[in-house]
């Protein structure tokens, strides 16, 4: 019974259907295209040419010396701003970089 009711009110255009137009455009709860909000963000990001990205921020981190062969990186020294920890080995000459935040490690050799 109560499934008739809700099949002639979707009928009606009392309740909206649940179902997906596929040929409609995707868009945002206002009604905007979420192709135009995505590419905008991006665009106002790239636009500022005078903030670094992340990528250059972290390189301008001189590598860290560790003692031993193995360096543990856990990405901040606050375990809730980190990510999961990592162990580097540190055999090569050139520094280890950390898969999850990009610190680079080196070996501290004491010759």
């Amino acid at each position: 019974m109560a499934s008739k009711l809700v099949k002639a009110l979707i009928r009606s255009q009392i309740l909206p259907s649940t179902r997906r137009h596929l040929s409609a455009p995707a868009t945002t709860q206002l009604g905007e295209p979420t192709d135009d909000l995505v590419g905008n963000h991006t665009k106002k990001w790239m636009q500022d040419l005078s903030k670094k990205s992340p990528m250059e921020l972290i390189n301008e981190v001189p590598p860290i010396k560790v003692k031993g062969r193995t360096a543990a990186c856990e990405g901040d020294t606050n375990p809730a701003l980190g990510h999961p920890i990592e162990f580097i080995c540190l055999d090569l000459h050139e520094p280890a970089v950390c898969k999850y935040c990009g610190l680079r490690y080196v070996q501290d050799h004491h010759h």
